[in-house]
Formats: structure tokens, C-alpha cells, sequence
């Protein structure tokens, strides 16, 4: 690999990590939120999508999907009475590792120009299923068929490195949506659509005991450690 190639690559990662860290600090300061909207509305359902699948996968069933309007979500799921702790507690932690997971895939999808294509054409898809299958909110039927629509437009009309640059984007904030509400992920629980609900790390603390922090940490970790391997094999000469 050449040297602007290589320096290419190093600007490409750099500029993305910036995206990552900039969007946190924005996501976290007054109106952050409001001035990033649509990732907002992403990063939610990235993460309640991360819990509905985690129950099919547990065996239970996936009902719904709801999105208010300030960016909170829930994944609702009918779940049999006989689950262990061990499947409320993977239940519970597909929310934060769930979009590591997705975005893992979609940063790493952009290793090729074919495997990046494809990949902005099943995320483009999976917003618009989902939304029709699962979604029961005003607010996640006006935002996520627009930003399917818009990303197959991008896997469709765009140029190479536009389409390359935009599933690596969107694959960063997927990773970092669980630190987009980090105190939601540092304590017990907090208020949802006006109700008391118990945090993802609260669930799982009392799935399998120790602390909520422990376990925060631990995803943190996990979610930082998926990132990096992303992004590495992306770029990997």
C-alpha cells in the first residue's frame, strides 16, 4: 500500500472516530438530542431491535416495538413464565450489544465495495420491515421509513466513497447508541413514557447479581472492544 494510501486510511478512521466522540458530546448537551434526530431515532431502534431479537432468540416472542418522541423506546415481548435468569439476562443485554453487533457488521461490510452495497441495502430493507412488523408509534412510522428510503437511496444513487463513508457512519453510531443515554446504562432505572423502568443493567444485575456498574462496565467494554476490531478489519491493509 502506498503512502497516501496508508495515510488515506489513517485520515478515514480518524475522521470517524471524531464523528463517534463528537456525536456523544452533542448527544449530551442541551437540545443534542433534537439537533441529532434521526441518529437519535436510530440509536433506539437499534438498541429495542437488539432486545426484540435477543427474546426470538430466547425463544420468545417479539410483540412490539414503541419510539416516543424525546428518542426513548421499548421493546415489548411475551415472555413464558419458566425462562431462566439466564434468558432475561441475555434478554436485557442485547440492547447495548445488539447494535455493537449490527454496526460491527456494517463497518466491517465496508471492507468491499460489494459487502458495503449489500449492507446499506439490508439495513435500507430492515427499517422498512421492521417498521411494518413491529413498530406501534407515531414517531418511529414518520422516522424510519425515511431513513430506509434515504439509505437505499444512498446504496442505489450514491458514489463509491459515499456509500463506503455512510455504512461506516452509520455503523459507528450504531456501536456508540449505548452510550447515548449513559446514565439510562450507570444506574438501576429511570422514567419511561412517564412509568418507573428498570435500566438494561439493572435487569441483569438482578439476573445474576453484583453491582449495575459492574455490569455497565463490562458492556462498555465489550462495545469498545467491538469497535476497535470493526474498524481494524476494515482497514486492514
Amino acid at each position: 500500500m502506498s503512502y497516501l494510501a496508508e495515510q488515506d486510511r489513517q485520515q478515514r478512521i480518524t475522521l470517524l472516530v471524531i464523528l463517534g466522540l463528537g456525536s456523544l458530546m452533542i448527544w449530551h448537551a442541551p437540545f443534542g438530542a433534537l439537533l441529532l434526530y434521526p441518529f437519535t431515532i436510530l440509536s433506539t431502534w437499534f438498541h429495542e431491535m437488539g432486545h426484540g431479537l435477543s427474546a426470538i432468540l430466547m425463544g420468545e416472542r417479539f410483540d412490539s416495538l414503541v419510539i416516543y418522541p424525546d428518542g426513548s423506546g421499548v421493546a415489548m415481548s411475551l415472555v413464558s413464565p419458566d425462562r431462566t435468569a439466564l434468558q432475561d439476562a441475555i434478554i436485557a443485554a442485547g440492547g447495548p450489544i445488539g447494535p455493537a453487533l449490527a454496526g460491527a457488521a456494517l463497518i466491517a461490510s465496508s471492507r468491499t465495495m460489494k459487502g458495503t452495497r449489500i449492507a446499506l441495502a439490508v439495513l435500507g430493507a430492515a427499517l422498512l420491515l421492521t417498521t411494518a412488523i413491529w413498530v406501534r408509534s407515531v414517531t418511529g412510522w414518520l422516522v424510519l421509513p425515511i431513513a430506509g428510503v434515504a439509505i437505499l437511496a444512498i446504496a442505489r444513487n450514491a458514489n463509491a466513497d459515499q456509500q463506503r463513508f455512510a455504512i461506516q457512519l452509520l455503523g459507528v453510531q450504531a456501536v456508540i447508541s449505548v452510550w447515548a443515554q449513559s446514565g439510562y446504562l450507570f444506574t438501576q432505572g429511570g422514567m419511561l413514557g412517564g412509568m418507573p423502568q428498570i435500566s438494561d443493567t439493572g435487569a441483569i444485575s438482578a439476573a445474576l447479581g453484583l453491582s449495575y456498574w459492574f455490569w455497565a462496565i463490562v458492556l462498555s467494554a465489550i462495545n469498545i472492544a467491538i469497535l476497535w476490531w470493526s474498524l481494524r478489519y476494515a482497514f486492514r491493509r
